[in-house]
Order: structure tokens, then C-alpha cells, then sequence
């Protein structure tokens, strides 16, 4: 009886041993999956990722406003969106398609005098329709961004697909969560999603917002997991509840893993840029934003080998 014993316990050690040190293999493991790289200079990445703001974060300002918020916060990379120029209230230019190239060069020239780099644009509709959206890649190439934000229809995505290649600019496929007003979208699920570019070229993928993801009652890690390979940027942001009616809060305070996420960014080699979209405080969360680069900061600290 006590020989048994004996050797169940080593056995049992031996059991015990191999699964942890399979699990920490596992865990440490770099992923065999491509991920997009957008090449960013080492001097405008945090933590190792490309971080700064979905610029809709600041959108009581103007698109001005925004980058310097961005630089205020510390970000280094911007998604604008479609906001007013000039904070000037007699003047409602806006950052769209079909904007005078004066415009575009006034909006790089406020970039560059912060060292902002503006790496995608959106969220914009894109239709099924060549012409239109000829006119918003011709925009986005002039703006030297390295990706659209859209969350297009099934219909389009052949035409979309054209214009990546031809253009060499990606499409990052966004996702909000459900609503019962729209019963038809279907966005929010990261398996919809994938399946509008699976097999397609390389550079359409996804644009995961993962508030959202809280908000749709998904874990977003185990949506990252099953997007690995297409996630070209991120909406990072924590949620103080599962569902709907979650809403923003400050970075490690919510539901959401944020250190699980970034390490299955890390384990990715994920190479696009992360969106702070801090939906809260609206007229004031520059340092919410900068709590947010912080976390990360911090969080690359404690995974330096």
C-alpha cells in the first residue's frame, strides 16, 4: 500500500511537471501566424506597439485639438477621424474625402510639429461602388495613412479587396456591438468578421474594438485568438461591465483582461497600432488617455526579459 502510494505521488509530480511546463511553453510561445506590420520607427512605439488615439476620443474638439491632445497624453500615433479642422467655429472644413490637398498638407504640417504619426483612418462607410471608393482611397493615400476603418458590407468586399492591392492600403474591419434597433448587423461577431476575409489578401483584416467585444458579452482575448493573422489595429479600452451598458473607465479598472490582451498582442507580434477610444469624460480625459499609454508603459515593464 505505501509503495503504491509512493508511486502515484511521483507520478502524479511527474504528470504535474510536464503539464506546467507545457503550459508555460504554450504561453510564451511566439505565434506562427503572420501578422501585418506597419513598420513604425522604434522612437514612436510604447511598450513595443504602436499607441496613441482614435481621435474620436476628443471628438467635442477639433481634429487640430485632437493631435495635440495626443501629444499631451504622450501618444505617438493617431487614427483621425472625421472631425472639423480648425477649431475656428465659423469653419466646418472637415478631414473627408474629396478635401482640398491644401487642407491635407495643413493637417500633416500640425502632425509633423508634434511628431504624430496618423497610421489609419475611419471609421468610414465604403461602398460597393468604384468610383466612391477610388475617391476615399485616393484621399488616404494622399493623407499617408496605412489603413482604412470601416465596417463594410458582405457586397463589397470584392471591390474593397481591389482596392488594397492596387493601392496598398489596408482595410481594418471595425466591429460595435449589438443593437436591437439594427437586427441585421452582425459586426460585433469576430466569426462574421473573419469570414468576410478569409482567403482573401493578407492585408484586409480587422480593426478590433475591444470595449465592444465587452459590450457583445465576447472575451477579448479569445476574439484575438481567432482573428490571429488579420488584426491590423485596435480599439483599447476598459468597460466597467459585461453587456451593453458598459461603459469606459480607467485603464486595469474594469471587466476587461487589459494585461492578457496585450500579452496576446506580444505572443502575436502584432505589428499595426492600438487606438485609445476612451468614450467617456468627454470634454476632458486627456489624462484618462495618458493613464491608458501609462498601463501599457507599465505593463511592457513587467514583460522585459
Amino acid at each position: 500500500m505505501f509503495i503504491t502510494k509512493q508511486y502515484n505521488t511521483a507520478k502524479s509530480i511527474i504528470i504535474l511537471f510536464v503539464l506546467v511546463f507545457l503550459t508555460d511553453v504554450i504561453h510564451g510561445q511566439t505565434s506562427q501566424v503572420e501578422s501585418i506590420q506597419f513598420n513604425i520607427p522604434e522612437n514612436h512605439l510604447t511598450g513595443g506597439f504602436a499607441v496613441g488615439t482614435q481621435s474620436f476620443t476628443f471628438n467635442r474638439y477639433s481634429l487640430f485639438e485632437a493631435i495635440e491632445m495626443t501629444a499631451k497624453a504622450g501618444g505617438r500615433v493617431i487614427e483621425p477621424f472625421r472631425h472639423k479642422i480648425w477649431p475656428d467655429e465659423n469653419d466646418d472644413t472637415r478631414l473627408v474625402p474629396g478635401v482640398s490637398d491644401d487642407v491635407i498638407e495643413a493637417v500633416q504640417e500640425k502632425l509633423a510639429e508634434h511628431d504624430i504619426i496618423a497610421v489609419n483612418f475611419g471609421n468610414i462607410p465604403l461602398p460597393n461602388d468604384e468610383e466612391e471608393l477610388r475617391k476615399i482611397f485616393d484621399f488616404a493615400q494622399k493623407l499617408g495613412v496605412k489603413a482604412i476603418t470601416s465596417e463594410p458590407s458582405e457586397d463589397a468586399m470584392d471591390l474593397i479587396e481591389k482596392m488594397v492591392i492596387e493601392y496598398d492600403i489596408a482595410l481594418a474591419i471595425h466591429n460595435h456591438h449589438p443593437r436591437p434597433d439594427q437586427p441585421d448587423y452582425r459586426h460585433w461577431d469576430p466569426e462574421f468578421v473573419l469570414s468576410l476575409v478569409e482567403g482573401r489578401d493578407p492585408r484586409l483584416g480587422v480593426s478590433a474594438d475591444i470595449g465592444h467585444y465587452v459590450r457583445s458579452n465576447i472575451d477579448p482575448v479569445e476574439a484575438l485568438q481567432l482573428l490571429e493573422g488579420r488584426i491590423i489595429s485596435l480599439h483599447f479600452s476598459d468597460v466597467d461591465q459585461w453587456g451593453a451598458d458598459g461603459v469606459d473607465t480607467h485603464a486595469g479598472t474594469g471587466v476587461t483582461d487589459l494585461v492578457a490582451v496585450l500579452d496576446e498582442l506580444k505572443r502575436q507580434n502584432f505589428g499595426g497600432n492600438i487606438s485609445i477610444e476612451y468614450e467617456a469624460d468627454w470634454y476632458d480625459n486627456v489624462a484618462e488617455v495618458a493613464q491608458y499609454i501609462g498601463f501599457i508603459r507599465g505593463w511592457a515593464e513587467t514583460r522585459n526579459d
